[in-house]
């Protein structure tokens, strides 16, 4: 299987909320060749995460990982198992906030800060539909809201700080040492 291509900012269904999916969907061979194609996807761009609606496909599923190779691209985040999220609801089990410097995707090049729950609960359905729960807190707190965010037509852009905005090259050269300072205590 290959790499699914990502959509960019500006194709509409980046902007729709996506459907819930029903259980019998989930066991088909559609869905699973889909979930294995955002895995795929996934681990080909360097992402800590995706979601279907990224791939043109709008169905709340998502994944999220960071492996060995996530952390050559982002050493500052932790380590997060291969986590299939399906119709994921978040909840924030603090009222603390951290302001995450975030990148997309389908936002290629751009980042910019986001104001984030620190700490949070996903209830999801696992690929095989099992009901499962992740508490994440710091950056992969982060990275979880940010996924969710896709799958209800919202992107990092819409919680961004505009004046934050700037290029990759940019936010390493300047803004880089100021974020990891700021989140420090979250990247063990």
């Amino acid at each position: 299987m290959s790499p699914l291509a990502i959509v960019e900012v500006g194709d509409p269904v980046l902007r729709q909320r996506a459907a819930e999916v029903s259980q019998e969907e989930l066991h088909s061979a559609e869905v699973q060749l889909l979930i294995d194609a955002l895995i795929e996807t996934r681990r080909a761009a360097g992402g800590a995460g995706l979601a279907a609606p990224q791939v043109g496909v709008s169905k709340r599923i998502a994944v999220v990982e960071v492996d060995e190779a996530t952390r050559r691209r982002y050493p500052y985040k932790p380590p997060v198992p291969l986590t299939v999220i399906v119709n994921p609801v978040i909840e924030p089990l603090s009222a603390d906030r951290l302001l995450i410097n975030e990148g997309c995707l389908s936002v290629p090049r751009l980042r910019g800060d986001v104001e984030r729950h620190a700490s949070v609960r996903v209830d999801y359905f696992d690929r095989n539909g099992a009901p499962a729960e992740v508490v994440a807190e710091g950056l992969t707190a982060g990275t979880f809201q940010h996924e969710v965010d896709h799958l209800d037509g919202v992107l990092f852009l819409d919680h961004a700080d505009p004046r934050s905005l700037a290029t990759w090259e940019e936010f390493e050269r300047r803004g880089m040492a100021a974020f990891l300072e700021r989140v420090r205590r979250y990247t063990a």
